[in-house]
């Protein structure tokens, strides 16, 4: 999913903080929602100018982001 056409970020719109394009609707609101054990249906309820793919944006946004922060395994000598 390119989650770059949901997620934006802006220095006037909440600290620059990523949030959902048009909204002031922050990732980390959404995740910590997701965290607590909400549904996607109940996130859109709360929020109602989401849709369910920017949901989902957030998902695999928080999913790239923390690809980028794990460390690189090494290989292991074999010998």
């Amino acid at each position: 999913m390119d989650y770059q056409q949901y997620i934006v970020r802006d220095p006037k719109v909440c600290g620059g903080e990523p949030v959902i394009k048009g909204t002031r609707v922050t990732v980390r609101t959404i995740l910590a929602s997701l965290a607590e054990g909400a549904k996607i249906e109940e996130i859109l309820e709360d929020f109602p100018t989401l849709t369910e793919e920017a949901v989902r944006a957030v998902i695999a946004f928080a999913a790239a982001s923390a690809e980028e922060d794990l460390p690189v395994q090494s290989v292991p000598d074999v010998q």
